[in-house]
């Protein structure tokens, strides 16, 4: 009887205690969020500011090269160049047009290509964007305007807009003709404080 007891009591101590330890993938403010944490501040060329944390214990490789672009000036006076209000805002494209990158690509850091990467595409994530090929981001990002659920595990996720996301509403906001924006939307500097972080040399393909 005790011993039935003491089982019991044990599996609902065990039951318990995964439960309160299961995070929602969804939950990065308190999963992610660091004061330790890199953070990009892009401005954009009308003075608008967006601030972005960068979680490189999520996607060292690809905050790695973000961090190395971003501080080298690569994204200096780049556009947004696809524009997709309810969907996202895409840039970093030295070409204008969705074709351009930075001359190398890196190892897609997300779960369909063998990678753990829990962050699920919500409002705000900064993710890579790629060709249909898995290890052929480059620069090209992309800031999510609203949930898109269907990009989960399929796209490196690597940080989230912190500060400024009316600054990416307002992006998203803009007339375009074939999701190209009619006013170009300028990026006139992408800075990174990398914080405690200590940048590592980026694994390109």
């Amino acid at each position: 009887m005790k011993k039935s007891v003491l089982i019991l009591i044990m599996v609902l101590l065990l039951t318990g205690c995964v439960g309160k330890s299961n995070k929602s993938d969804g939950d990065y403010e308190s999963i992610l969020s660091k004061e330790t944490n890199p953070v990009a501040t892009l401005t954009m060329a009308n003075g608008n500011i967006i601030e972005i944390e960068l979680y490189p214990e999520i996607a060292p490789n690809t905050v790695n090269n973000f961090i190395e672009l971003a501080n080298s000036g690569f994204y200096d006076g780049l556009k947004f160049h696809r524009v997709i209000s309810g969907f996202m805002i895409q840039g970093g494209d030295p070409m204008g047009t969705g074709m351009g990158g930075p001359g190398y690509a890196i190892k897609g850091e997300f779960n369909s290509n063998d990678f753990k990467n829990p962050v699920n595409h919500e409002r705000g994530i900064i993710s890579m964007a790629r060709s249909q090929a898995k290890d052929s981001a480059g620069s090209q990002f992309f800031i999510v305007h609203q949930d898109s659920a269907h990009l989960n595990g399929e796209y490196a996720a690597f940080g989230k807009v912190i500060e400024g996301m009316d600054h990416v509403d307002a992006i998203a906001g803009v007339k375009t003709h074939k999701d190209m924006p009619e006013v170009e939307q300028v990026i006139q500097e992408i800075r990174v404080d990398l914080k405690d972080y200590s940048a590592q040399p980026v694994e390109k393909i």
